[in-house]
């Protein structure tokens, strides 16, 4: 009972149904809500507090910036049906917050779009030293096809590109990423996407973007079955750290895809770009996936450039593995037998 009391003591408030109808078409931060409203944060927070007390709306901090969404109340589900009324949704201030709702995305785009431009040479120059990206992109879902995801997280999102590829076909789609920058721009792009409306808003609405390092996930053990690394593990001082947390988040029979670089020499990437492993062996990935008992299940070698991109993709077995003698660990992966995803 107090529950209910609760919720309708929130609903019953006309801003606080604006921010409802707001944040069930997208997820807004405390600042866009304030603009669209034409109300001060500190008022904006106060209601927000009411509706999270009321778990109608949950907050989320990423970097400085708070973010809302619909909280986990059972009784949205039955709520979402009011809000969706013609009467409601037409009504003078509805019409008015959707138009300035309109402005924020496009605010975002513009955003995005200046981002994009400013680090496109930077960008390409990496691009041009290996296979063209679509073939990479090819080669991902191809090892990826058969593989049925509920839960899919991509870790490093960056521009959110793996969620463009990989996460209309998953029930709920998690996006880590450590700056705040990158996942604003995700969250633009998702609203962006080059599908159809009715696609692109689906997509929004099960995909949940999260402030997090690799190598500290903030994701629940053995919560997750498809995990993507792309164009990530260069970046990682200790890779074998950030293997042992995916492994900690994944399921049992849950599936981990990398596409990363061969071992190169290219030390200006290095200098210039942050990377802090010159790409990887096949022997180090293997001894790696079986250090935290990953299978490896398929590796393939894509040439055509000055760098050379791999894939690789394990599964989760939580089989007690043998360790490689030395002489072994130097055999060419395909002539290991390999079980196909």
């Amino acid at each position: 009972m107090d529950d209910i009391l609760s919720i309708f003591r929130a609903l019953a408030d006309p801003t606080r149904l604006r921010i409802m109808l707001l944040l069930l078409k997208m997820e807004l931060s405390v600042g866009e809500l304030a603009v669209i409203l034409d109300q001060s944060q500190p008022r904006i927070s106060r209601h927000i507090r009411i509706l999270d007390e009321a778990r109608l709306a949950e907050r989320r901090k990423e970097g400085s910036w708070v973010f809302l969404r619909p909280g986990p109340a059972s009784e949205l589900d039955v709520l979402r049906r009011i809000f969706r009324s013609d009467k409601l949704s037409s009504a003078e201030l509805a019409l008015s917050d959707e138009g300035k709702l309109s402005e924020v995305r496009e605010s975002r785009a513009a955003m995005a779009e200046k981002y994009f431009a400013a680090h496109a040479a930077e960008w390409d120059a990496i691009r041009s030293l290996h296979i063209a990206e679509t073939e990479v992109e090819h080669a991902m879902h191809a090892l990826l096809s058969e593989v049925k995801i509920s839960h899919l997280l991509d870790i490093g999102t960056g521009t959110g590109r793996m969620i463009e590829l990989f996460g209309l076909h998953a029930q709920k789609v998690t996006a880590v990423d450590k700056s705040p920058e990158m996942l604003r721009l995700a969250r633009a792009k998702l609203l962006s996407h080059d599908g159809p409306a009715a696609k692109g808003n689906e997509l929004t609405a099960k995909t949940e973007l999260k402030i997090g390092d690799f190598g500290n996930l903030p994701v629940e053990d053995n919560s997750v079955d498809c995990i993507i690394l792309h164009q990530v593990l260069h970046y990682a001082q200790h890779p074998e750290a950030v293997l042992s947390e995916v492994a900690r988040v994944l399921k049992r029979e849950g599936t981990l895809l990398i596409a990363d670089f061969a071992a190169h020499d290219r030390e200006d990437l290095r200098t210039t770009h942050a990377h802090a492993r010159l790409g990887f062996s096949d022997e180090s990935m293997m001894r790696w996936f079986n250090a935290v008992r990953l299978d490896m299940v398929q590796c393939r070698t894509l040439d055509g450039g000055e760098l050379t991109v791999k894939i690789w993709v394990g599964r989760k077995t939580n089989l007690t593995h043998i360790r490689p003698k030395d002489n072994e660990i130097n055999l060419p992966l395909q002539n290991k037998k390999r079980a196909t995803i």
